[in-house]
């Protein structure tokens, strides 16, 4: 057991690995590898809450778009918001935009008076598509609450994370994306 301990250790100081948050100068994370997934699928939700107008995907290419599949009363959906919206405070100007998507889970969730109510609670500032009739939340063949899809300036989906968590890797998939040129 002792052997194997060492061998790890010995494998993990050959990666590099310190098991602190790695950074450049700036601050920045380093910049990560992200396959192309394929075309995000386009969203065609018609009530729409913090913004004044549908977004749609084809509007928005040069834009990098995180855009979250959740509930307001999933609790691993509320554990995200704060990442999200600090994302959204701090790439906006970059040119993130990010999308809430709401496709409820109970019935209470599907009433447009509480999501409102759920919005100001939870202090969420961004875009959020009412998907009562679960329409993209299917064109995703999303199946958990939250999932975040990265989708570059392209239109083409490039990272998905579920659950909880990956919070640095997120953040570094969305500052690599916002680097990336476009024609």
């Amino acid at each position: 057991m002792k052997e194997t301990l060492t061998a790890i250790l010995f494998l993990l100081a050959l990666a590099g690995c310190s098991g602190q948050k790695p950074e450049t100068a700036s601050g920045d994370l380093p910049a990560v590898k992200l396959d192309n997934l394929g075309p995000a699928p386009e969203l065609h939700n018609e009530t729409w809450l913090n913004t004044d107008q549908p977004l749609r995907l084809a509007n928005l290419r040069g834009q990098v778009v995180l855009l979250e599949m959740w509930t307001f009363d999933c609790i691993n959906c509320r554990h995200v918001i704060p990442s999200i919206r600090q994302w959204h405070q701090t790439y906006s100007e970059q040119g993130l935009v990010v999308i809430g998507n709401h496709y409820p889970e109970f019935d209470y969730e599907a009433d447009l008076d509480n999501l409102k109510a759920a919005l100001v609670e939870l202090d969420i500032p961004y875009a959020v598509a009412v998907d009562n009739d679960r329409a993209t939340w299917s064109a995703y063949d999303n199946r958990y609450w939250p999932t975040l899809y990265l989708i570059d300036k392209q239109g083409d989906i490039r990272y998905v994370h579920i659950g909880e968590g990956a919070y640095q890797e997120t953040e570094a998939a969305i500052q690599t994306l916002l680097a990336e040129t476009y024609p």
